[in-house]
């Protein structure tokens, strides 16, 4: 129990860093190849592949912190999101609230 607790705490002290560190839609337009292939090239959703565009900010970076904490179970997601840093998701996730 102590332990969700820190992690718990952790991912909020994350989330809340991220969201104060901003992002570069710019830079996260250059990072977002490897999301067109399963969300589309404007990130509209493909298939069984959600929508990211237009998420709110603080949605987008919940979510790919979820992913890679292995809260959220999708092993694809999971495998990109390992690779990518803080100010990664930051920019990914201004460059799709901004489209």
């Amino acid at each position: 129990m102590k332990r969700m607790i820190l992690v718990f705490a952790a991912l909020c002290l994350a989330v809340v860093g991220l969201a104060y560190a901003g992002g570069d839609a710019a830079a996260g337009k250059s990072k977002a190849a490897s999301c067109m292939g399963c969300h589309g090239a404007n990130g509209e959703g493909m298939g069984p592949n959600p929508k990211i565009t237009g998420l709110t900010e603080q949605a987008f970076i919940q979510a790919m912190v979820e992913y890679k904490t292995g809260k959220r179970p999708h092993m694809g997601m999971q495998a990109l999101t390992k690779a990518l840093s803080e100010q990664d998701f930051a920019d990914l996730a201004a460059y799709y609230a901004s489209l």
